[in-house]
């Protein structure tokens, strides 16, 4: 490696690791860089908090300013940027929230990132468009032959918290849909949990509370089942839907889009696998 290379790597390690933790590094630095790197540091940390802010605007109210800023600085140190495009980053911030020692008193923080994530996402799903004929094939084809197909970033979480009514509360697009602050500090008292689905809706990422029931239809349609065998898997935990019902709804507010081959059925986006039990 050229001594440019080393000193350029030398650089982009003193960006992203913590001040003080390299002393020997530091040491090196600061006759070759000085108050440069001091202000390489300090706008890499303000890009951090703008980032999260733009991305976890939810996550950014309940925590407050004084709280944010440090937590960004922690979370671009310890994991830094792998792309050059920052609205690629902050994936890891529910997985890092959740352990957190110093935020025990907000322990539904990580399942709200978890659903601001999933959000961010959607955003940059690719476009479709509804496939209305398609619907007609659940009355003239063998149904096990058959899956739904759900609107791009379909995401579905299930929290011990009421994380859906938590980031309606301070999302103004949710409208009618918005529940006030007082019900949400209602249902952290009583403990309600809730499960959330999230997707795209044209251009905009939507995100509203769903029954158990239709989580469980949500998910196994994300494993690519078949009609049949994602209703088995209601009977299995217990539940039960309307599904002519469900689905009139869900193709209204653009959540499914269409009726596809099993054998062909792909998740728009991968279910999270982390739930808080």
């Amino acid at each position: 490696m050229s001594a440019l290379a080393q000193q350029q790597q030398a650089l982009l390690e003193a960006l992203f690791t913590s001040p003080g933790t390299h002393a020997a590094l530091d040491a090196w630095l600061e006759p070759h860089t000085g108050r440069g790197l001091m202000a390489y540091r300090a706008n890499g940390h303000a890009l951090a908090e703008r980032s999260l802010r733009a991305t976890y605007p939810v996550m950014a109210e309940l925590l407050g300013d004084e709280n944010l800023a440090p937590l960004a600085r922690e979370l671009w140190h310890q994991h830094p940027p792998a792309r050059g495009d920052l609205a690629q980053w902050g994936d890891a911030l529910p997985g890092f929230l959740q352990p957190h020692p110093q935020l025990t008193d907000l322990p539904y923080l990580a399942d709200v990132a978890r659903i601001e994530w999933a959000l961010h996402r959607a955003a940059g799903e690719p476009d479709a468009d509804l496939d209305a004929p398609s619907f007609a094939r659940l009355s003239s084809e063998d149904p096990q032959h058959l899956a739904l197909r759900l609107a791009p970033g379909t995401a579905v979480f299930t929290s011990r918290w009421p994380v859906a009514s938590l980031v309606a509360a301070h999302r103004p697009e949710e409208g009618d849909s918005q529940p006030s602050l007082q019900e949400v500090a209602e249902r952290l008292r009583d403990g309600v949990g809730e499960s959330a689905v999230v997707w795209r809706r044209g251009l905009r990422p939507c995100m509203r509370a769903c029954t158990r029931a239709e989580a469980t239809l949500l998910r196994a349609t994300l494993r690519g089942d078949s009609l049949p065998d994602a209703l088995n898997a209601l009977a299995a935990h217990g539940d039960d839907i309307d599904l002519a019902t469900w689905l009139a709804e869900a193709v209204q507010e653009g959540l499914l889009l269409g009726v596809v081959d099993a054998r062909e059925a792909t998740s728009p986006t991968p279910s999270p696998k982390k739930e808080t039990p």
